[in-house]
């Protein structure tokens, strides 16, 4: 799809090809290759073929506006979702999918409902961000400027191809995005934590924590069997002091499982590093847990910041077109 191919068929040509061949993709925002009359007739067509520019997405607006959900198919049998988040300063946030399905089962998410079928290609990695960039520029020209990998699919399972997508995504000729505006997610994967602290990009690393002992955590997410909560906060302490980044945890507060004044304590006493963030989420409902409540979020966050921790708190964004955290299912994309 898309990029997948463009290498393979410009093999052959000149070194000045691809320039031009990136710039039609990434900069003019080219829907068929017949629009860049730089490149040969025949090439062209070839790359029509080949590598078709051609991005199919059904689109769903929130009511206030602040995020777009799509359904973005990536072959005559599937579909991914992807959302843009608008924010208020006048940043455009894609969260991208990087698996059709997700093997992980965390209970408390839409998405590990969906059965796990394969990865996708960075190609179709990258065709998430070019959908809604082309968007974004027809209706207002702007762009697209963060990216984050917490849609479908647990990214550090097909870490090869989600890397070349967000150098893709990074590369002054691909989309230009700054690696410090491209953030990945995953739920624990050590290993691939570890790997990652060896990549010479500063992309960012965000955990989905949600839980603040090992207990919580294994009745939510069935990866903390395989990898400990202990073990998984080592590593993290490890990635922060080899990159001096900083680490960013995702905790979706869900009402009676892991917001009680307990909870916030034992998270206060994880969180004791000075590049550790912990990002709060007002869990959105999926059928079988409730948000916490206003004012108990309001108690929680107040007890993190009188230990000492660094807490930022998610809008909560596209709960009406079931984009928010933990919802997305990709019902109409199943095959």
């Amino acid at each position: 799809m898309l990029t997948d191919n463009l290498e393979k068929v410009l093999e052959n040509e000149p070194k000045f090809r691809r320039k031009q061949a990136m710039q039609a993709v990434f900069l003019d925002l080219a829907k068929n290759w017949e629009e860049n009359s730089t490149l040969p007739k025949d090439l062209r067509e070839k790359l029509n073929q080949e590598c078709s520019l051609e991005i199919a997405g059904e689109v769903e607006s929130s009511k206030g506006g602040d995020s777009q959900k799509a359904l973005v198919r990536i072959s005559s049998s599937e579909a991914v979702e992807a959302v843009l988040l608008r924010h208020s300063d006048g940043r455009n946030t894609v969260c991208v999918s990087s698996q059709v399905g997700c093997p992980m089962g965390c209970v408390f998410c839409a998405s590990g409902k969906i059965k796990n079928k394969r990865n996708l290609t960075s190609g179709e990695i990258v065709a998430q961000v070019l959908f809604f960039e082309r968007r974004i520029r027809e209706s207002e020209n702007g762009k697209v400027t963060n990216v984050v990998y917490m849609g479908i699919g647990e990214p550090f399972l097909n870490y090869g191809n989600v890397m070349l997508a967000a150098r893709l995504i990074n590369n002054k000729d691909g989309l230009n995005i700054g690696a410090r505006h491209i953030s990945i997610s995953t739920c624990g994967i050590i290993p691939e934590i570890e790997k990652f602290a060896l990549e010479p990009e500063q992309f960012n690393l965000a955990v989905s924590l949600h839980a603040p002992n090992q207990e919580i955590r294994e009745s939510l997410m069935p990866i903390a069997k395989k990898y400990p909560l202990e073990d998984l906060i080592l590593a993290t302490r490890k990635y922060a002091q080899k990159t001096s980044r900083q680490v960013m945890f995702e905790y979706v507060l869900i009402d009676g499982v892991n917001d009680t004044q307990e909870c916030a304590e034992e998270l206060s006493r994880l969180m004791k590093h000075h590049l550790f963030v912990l990002n709060l989420i007002r869990y959105n409902s999926t059928g079988s847990f409730r948000p916490s409540p206003l004012e108990k979020i309001k108690k929680f966050r107040e007890i993190l910041e009188k230990n000492g921790v660094r807490v930022t708190q998610r809008h909560s964004f596209g709960g009406g077109i079931s984009g928010a955290c933990g919802q997305l299912a990709g019902e109409k994309g199943r095959a």
